[in-house]
C-alpha cells in the first residue's frame, strides 16, 4: 500500500545541517574571502527590496522632520510677530514722550522770569459750545489750586479757575461767553478789556472810541490790573478792526494768542500770594478806564470789569455784576 505522507528527514536534523553549514561558510569567508563575490552579488540583488521595506520609514523620518521644522518656523514667526508689534508700541510711546517733552519744554519757555511758582496740570476734559467753554484739570486742592488762579500754555493766557475739587479743578476759558479780561496793547500802552464771543477763535474788544490807536496785528497782553493775571502774558492777536461811519465805537476782534482747542498740558500759575479779586481793585480799574475813554465808555468799562472779577470768582459771573453803579454815577 502506498503512503500518501513521505516522512523526510526530521526538523531537529534540518536546522543542525543549516547550522553547521553557516558556520562552515563563515569560516571560510573569514580565512580566504572567498564569498565577497557572491555577497556582493547579492547586496546589489537584495538592495532594491531592502530600499522599498525602508521607504516607509524613511517617509515617516521626513515627514516628521518637515513638520517639525515648519512648527519650529511658525513658533519663530509667532514670536518675530509679537516682538516686532510690542517693539512699534514702544517706539509710539517713545515718540509720544518725545512730543510730550516738547510741549512741557515749550510751557517752561513761556514762564516769566518773575514767577514765582508753577504746576504743570493735564486736561482730562473739554467742554466748547457757544454757551460755555470749560476744561477740568487733574489738580485740584491737593495741589493748592484755587478759585481765579490763571492757567496758560506754552503761547499765552488761556483762562481761569473758576471750580476746585478735592482733586481736580474747571477753569474757564477766555473764550467763554461770560468771561472778561483787562488786557493792554502792547504797542501803544492801550488799556481794553477782551469778552469771549462763545467762539474759540475769537474776542471781542468793545466800548473802544471810532478813532483809537490799534490795528491788525497788535498783540494784547495782561495789563495786571485786577489783580489775577500777571502782567505781560500775550492773550491775543488783532485780527479785524472795523471803523463804522457815524458810530462812536469801533469794531474790533482778536484771536487768542493760545492754542485752545490743541493744548493738552497747562501751567497753572501762582503770583506771590493767592489774591482774588475785590471790590476795591475792580473799582479802581473801573475809574481808570474811565479817565481814558470818557463817561460813556467808563460806565462800560466798570460794568464789563466787574463782570470779569465775578467771572474769575464763580461759574456765572455775569450774574453777578452790577450794572447800575454805572447808573447811578
Amino acid at each position: 500500500m502506498q503512503t500518501l505522507f513521505i516522512r523526510g528527514p526530521s526538523a531537529t536534523f534540518r536546522m543542525t545541517v543549516l547550522v553547521v553549514a553557516s558556520i562552515a561558510l563563515m569560516a571560510v569567508d573569514h580565512q580566504w574571502k572567498s564569498l565577497e563575490l557572491v555577497r556582493s552579488t547579492l547586496s546589489g540583488i537584495l538592495y532594491p527590496l531592502q530600499y522599498t521595506i525602508d521607504l516607509p520609514i524613511r517617509l515617516y523620518y521626513w515627514s516628521d522632520e518637515v513638520l517639525s521644522n515648519q512648527q519650529s518656523l511658525l513658533e519663530k514667526n509667532r514670536e518675530f510677530e509679537a516682538r516686532h508689534l510690542e517693539n512699534r508700541v514702544q517706539l509710539q510711546k517713545l515718540d509720544i514722550i518725545e512730543k510730550e517733552n516738547e510741549r512741557l519744554r515749550k510751557l517752561l519757555g513761556a514762564i516769566p522770569k518773575t514767577t514765582e511758582r508753577l504746576l504743570v496740570a493735564e486736561i482730562i476734559k473739554v467742554d466748547l459750545d457757544p454757551y460755555r467753554q470749560l476744561i477740568l484739570l487733574n489738580k485740584g486742592n491737593s495741589s493748592d489750586v484755587y478759585r481765579g488762579q490763571p492757567i496758560i500754555d506754552a503761547l499765552g493766557i488761556m483762562g481761569q479757575v473758576i471750580h476746585v475739587g478735592p482733586m481736580s479743578s474747571t477753569a474757564m476759558l477766555i473764550t467763554d461767553a461770560s468771561h472778561a479780561i483787562p488786557v493792554q496793547v502792547n504797542r501803544t500802552g492801550l488799556r481794553a478789556i477782551a469778552f469771549g464771543t462763545g467762539k474759540i477763535d475769537q474776542l471781542d474788544l468793545r466800548h473802544l472810541p471810532n478813532n483809537v490807536d490799534i490795528k491788525e496785528g497788535d498783540l494784547l497782553i495782561t495789563s495786571g490790573l485786577g489783580q489775577i493775571f500777571p502782567p505781560n502774558f500775550p492773550i491775543a492777536i488783532i485780527s479785524k478792526v472795523e471803523r463804522p461811519a457815524g458810530e462812536p465805537f469801533a469794531r474790533i476782534t482778536a484771536k487768542p494768542h493760545a492754542q485752545l482747542d490743541k493744548s493738552r498740558e497747562v501751567l497753572l500759575v501762582w503770583r506771590n500770594t493767592p489774591q482774588p479779586a475785590t471790590t476795591e481793585t475792580t473799582d479802581s480799574e473801573a475809574s481808570s478806564e474811565k479817565n481814558e475813554t470818557g463817561p460813556d465808555s467808563a460806565e462800560k468799562a466798570e460794568t464789563t470789569t466787574d463782570t470779569t472779577t465775578d467771572a474769575e470768582s464763580d461759574v456765572k459771573p455775569k450774574k453777578q455784576a452790577k450794572p447800575g453803579r454805572g447808573n447811578r454815577e
